[in-house]
């Protein structure tokens, strides 16, 4: 066997089974992180995920990433660089892997538990009346956009049921700006024959407040989606502390 695996900060991608010839000497040896593995996966399957702090759920994700290491201080480590288990999940790449223990593999392998969450929150919306799903609109927007580096803007297309037909995202721009064309917005509209949109985009700053060109732009493709019949529900604002909705504050 070779020892490439152990470049890798994962090691094997489970505990490995202890040889015979050597279990007198594990059970002295044994690791005293393993007892709290133990336990702490059987508090998850008696209590549920609701009975675990952050931290504690995200040392069981950790388990199978890092089999072979205390990954307590890794995790408390990640919730203090980043504030949440969701902002874990959301950060790049390259932030991931500055935090000690977390390698290329790791951050990679968080990475990709982040996308499958998204698509699972994708999924609760997709071809469903969303008007009456607005929650779980909101918390795939939310896993979708707060924690990009750069602003998006997306738009959810909405047929004559307002069921979710397409979401895209249109335009990426810098860190403080996204160039908005209403006419393309509009036009991919008319291609899709969605009778209603949704407009979202991010703020990185975490400030969800829209700024005077937000409230500009929205009503330029109001007025012009209007003419054409195509309603424009809401413009949504996202950002890493919450959202703002242009129709709630009565600014469309």
């Amino acid at each position: 066997m070779g020892t490439g695996s152990d470049d890798d900060e994962r090691g094997f991608f489970s505990e490995v089974p202890v040889r015979p010839a050597a279990k007198a000497k594990a059970l002295n040896d044994k690791p005293h992180y393993l007892g709290h593995r133990d336990r702490l996966r059987e508090r998850f399957a008696t209590a549920g995920p609701e009975a675990l702090p952050d931290y504690e759920l995200l040392e069981l994700l950790l388990f199978r990433l890092i089999p072979r290491a205390d990954t307590k201080p890794v995790a408390k480590a990640l919730l203090a660089r980043f504030g949440t288990l969701a902002e874990v999940l959301g950060a790049p790449l390259a932030l991931l892997q500055e935090v000690k223990g977390i390698g290329p593999a790791v951050a990679l392998d968080l990475k990709v538990v982040a996308a499958t969450a998204q698509r699972m929150a994708r999924g609760e919306v997709h071809g469903r009346e969303v008007l009456s799903s607005w929650t779980q609109l909101l918390d795939y927007c939310r896993s979708a956009m707060a924690f990009e580096e750069r602003e998006q803007f997306r738009i959810l297309f909405l047929d004559k049921k307002n069921a979710l037909i397409a979401d895209e995202v249109q335009q990426v721009g810098t860190v403080d700006h996204t160039p908005v064309y209403p006419r393309e917005v509009i036009k991919r509209a008319l291609d899709l024959s969605a009778t209603a949109i949704i407009l979202v985009h991010n703020h990185p700053s975490g400030d969800p407040t829209p700024s005077r060109a937000d409230i500009e732009m929205t009503k330029e493709i109001v007025d012009a989606a209007k003419r054409l019949g195509i309603a424009v529900h809401d413009h949504i604002i996202i950002g890493r502390k919450g959202y703002s909705s242009m129709k709630g504050l009565l600014l469309i």
